[in-house]
């Protein structure tokens, strides 16, 4: 009889971790989350570009994401070939992501990023265009 009763009891037990696991996993859907840019213009040369992760229904600024893909090019300009190096800056502000850049020339060049959110599932893209002035 007491093997029945801790048998109950485990298996409710598991029940409860399953159920209260699942409900924290699913926080929200990854397409709920985006980059914007802090700045639209930056100066041509050595620049710093900033972005804010939010998590757009709240206007939140999501931090410690882990950015595993960016690209800066002059698509923007039809020069999709005009790449240059983007180095992962630190920040002080929780959900800004910063990157240090040589923009070479001055006109529209587009950030692209990939993140994943941690406890979400998928990646984050977003592309964004920002302007350099001489």
């Amino acid at each position: 009889m007491k093997s029945y009763t801790y048998a109950r009891v485990v298996r409710a037990a598991l029940i409860g971790m399953a159920m209260t696991g699942s409900a924290t996993l699913a926080r929200a859907d990854i397409k709920d989350y985006e980059f914007q840019l802090v700045d639209q213009t930056v100066k041509k040369g050595d620049a710093i570009i900033s972005v804010r992760l939010v998590h757009k229904p709240d206007g939140k600024p999501v931090p410690d994401a882990v950015i595993f893909a960016t690209r800066l090019d002059m698509a923007p300009d039809g020069m999709q070939e005009m790449v240059t190096k983007v180095a992962p800056m630190p920040s002080t502000e929780p959900g800004v992501y910063k990157f240090k850049a040589t923009l070479s020339m001055a006109g529209g060049w587009q950030l692209s990023l990939g993140a994943k959110v941690q406890g979400e599932t998928g990646t984050v893209e977003n592309r964004l265009v920002l302007k350099a002035t001489p």
